[in-house]
C-alpha cells in the first residue's frame, strides 16, 4: 500500500511540481485544504514560496496551523518546505516587520547577511551521520536553494525525552539551517521538488518512514 500524503493547499507553494515530486517517491498525494484528510493522511506536506506575513496569512485562512498543531500533538509526520520550513518559527523579520509564525519551533527567521541576495541556485549542506531525511547521500549533495531568509540559529533546548533534533546546515554568507528533523517535524530550506535525483531520494526518504 502507498504511504497517503496530504500536499497542504493555502495559496502558497509549488504544488504541481510537488505533487508529481512526491508521487514519484511513491507516495498517494492529495492535493487539499480540507482538515479531516489532511489530518488522516500518513504524512502532511507544507509548501511555502513568497513572503513569510503573506504566507502565515494563507495559512490561517484554512486554519493550517491547527492541522500542524494537531498532527504534531498525535505524532503525525509533517514535512515544511522553504517558506512552509519558516513559518514553523516563531517569528519571521521582513523589512523590519516581525510576523508571528506556528512556534512549532522557537527563534526567528531573518534576512541572510550575504553580499548576494536571492541565495539562488545549488549548494551543498552538512547532514548528521544519523539523518533520515539524507541517508544514503554523498557529503557533496547538491540541492536547489531559492531563498533570502533562513534561520541562522537553533534556540530549542532538546531537553526532555525527545530525541535531540537533527539539524542540517547550509552556507551563504554565514551558517543557516538547510533542513531540521525534530520527532514527527522535519523542514527544508531548499526545494526537493527542483533539486533533480537529490531531491528525488529525499522525498522517497521521508515517504518510506511514514
Amino acid at each position: 500500500m502507498s504511504k497517503t500524503v496530504a500536499l497542504l493547499d493555502y495559496g502558497s507553494g509549488n504544488l504541481h511540481s510537488a505533487q508529481r515530486a512526491l508521487i514519484r517517491a511513491g507516495a498517494d498525494v492529495t492535493v487539499t485544504a480540507d482538515h479531516e484528510i489532511a489530518l488522516a493522511a500518513d504524512g502532511l506536506v507544507v509548501p511555502g514560496v513568497g513572503a513569510f506575513a503573506a504566507c502565515m496569512d494563507g495559512l490561517r485562512s484554512v486554519r493550517g496551523e491547527r492541522i500542524i498543531g494537531k498532527r504534531l500533538a498525535g505524532g503525525r509526520p509533517v514535512l515544511g518546505i522553504c517558506v512552509g520550513m519558516q513559518i514553523l518559527f516563531a517569528r519571521g523579520v521582513e523589512f523590519g516587520v516581525e510576523s508571528e509564525g506556528c512556534a512549532e519551533w522557537p527563534g526567528t527567521v531573518e534576512r541572510l547577511p550575504a553580499p548576494i541576495l536571492p541565495h539562488m541556485g545549488w549548494n551543498t549542506v552538512s547532514a548528521p551521520a544519523d539523518s533520515v531525511l539524507f541517508a544514503g547521500m554523498d557529503a557533496d549533495t547538491r540541492f536547489y536553494f531559492v531563498h533570502s531568509y533562513a534561520a541562522q540559529k537553533w534556540e530549542w533546548t532538546d531537553e526532555g525525552p525527545l530525541s535531540p533534533a537533527r539539524l542540517t546546515w547550509a552556507e551563504h554568507g554565514g551558517p543557516f539551517l538547510a533542513a531540521v528533523e525534530n520527532g514527527p517535524l522535519s523542514a527544508t530550506q531548499f526545494h526537493p521538488e527542483k533539486s533533480g535525483d537529490a531531491g528525488a531520494a529525499l522525498l522517497r526518504n521521508w515517504v518510506a518512514s511514514l
